[in-house]
């Protein structure tokens, strides 16, 4: 049974889910950032000295790193936290790094006797803290069972898309796909509702009561009407983040020879906009590369 987690990383997403899962294990976290270790012990968790005395006799270790360079340098480097992995123990991999290398890491994880589970997730801070994610799960059934309880925690979604490392991977880049060309999407119908001179507002409400209303345009839309404030809209996902994600669907498109040019132009906007030094704002920001000033 699963009664001992380590989180490493506790970052805008890696925080909150610690929290939650301080409401059902026992939790220690570790992150090179002094304020977030106080702020996670304010919360519930156990701050660790170190990353390897974090994951010391855990069952499941929770990863939230940024990249798969990341990863690899946390797992396999010179302080690796491979060789202090617990026999059995499963390290969760919650993060969005693309295909590429996950079946070499499962490998060199299986020689300290441990396993990959790969689910990464989408919803965002507040639904993490709030065990509201959606999680799609590559894994072994071994490896499963294990890190179930704790991926049940953070979850009002998991999907268990395959039986190996990398297929969370892999259904995550598609997710990320749609998530980036709608969040595109919604700023450059703001933008043209803005141009043509119609209230912001009052577009926004009306096109979210009809058929061309999707998640993003009612999440993100209110944050878009927000980015030409002084201050922006709260940071919810940054936009450079999509910039990375947006990377790894187009590497993935022409690995399996596949044209996508609608996520093409969705990746040349946040480029763009991380260009512009937008890259740590809101995504919703990206409205601002479509139209650099309000119109109306």
């Amino acid at each position: 049974m699963t009664s001992t987690v380590a989180v490493i990383g506790l970052g805008a997403m890696g925080l909150p889910m610690a929290t939650r899962l301080a409401e059902r294990f026992d939790v220690r976290g570790f992150d090179i950032a002094a304020e977030r270790m106080a702020l996670a012990a304010e919360k519930g968790v156990t701050p660790a000295d170190s990353a390897a005395d974090a994951v010391a006799d855990a069952q499941a270790v929770l990863v939230a790193v940024r990249t798969g360079e990341q990863l690899n340098g946390l797992l396999f480097g010179k302080t690796g936290l491979a060789s202090h992995l617990a026999d059995g123990a499963v390290v969760i991999l919650t993060s969005t790094v693309g295909t590429d290398g996950i079946a070499d890491i499962a490998e060199r994880l299986a020689e300290h006797s441990a396993e990959l589970v790969d689910a990464p997730l989408s919803g965002g801070p507040v639904r993490a803290g709030e065990g509201d994610l959606l999680i799609v799960v590559g894994a072994t059934a071994a490896a499963l069972e294990i890190a179930r309880p704790v991926l049940e925690q953070l979850a009002s979604t998991l999907s268990i898309v395959g039986d190996k490392p990398g297929d969370g991977q892999a259904l995550k880049t598609v997710n990320q796909l749609l998530c980036g060309v709608h969040i595109a999407a919604a700023a450059e119908a703001l933008a043209l509702a803005d141009a043509l001179g119609l209230d912001r507002e009052k577009t926004l409400e009306a096109l979210t009561a009809g058929a061309a209303n999707s998640f993003m345009l009612g999440n993100r839309g209110p944050r878009a009407l927000q980015a030409y404030d002084e201050d922006g809209a709260e940071v919810l996902s940054r936009l450079d983040i999509f910039v990375k994600d947006m990377g790894i669907v187009g590497n993935a498109a022409r690995a399996a020879h596949l044209s996508t040019p609608v996520a093409n132009a969705a990746e040349q906007l946040f480029l763009l906009g991380e260009a512009q030094g937008l890259g740590a704002r809101d995504d919703s920001a990206v409205i601002r590369v479509i139209a650099p000033e309000r119109l109306s």
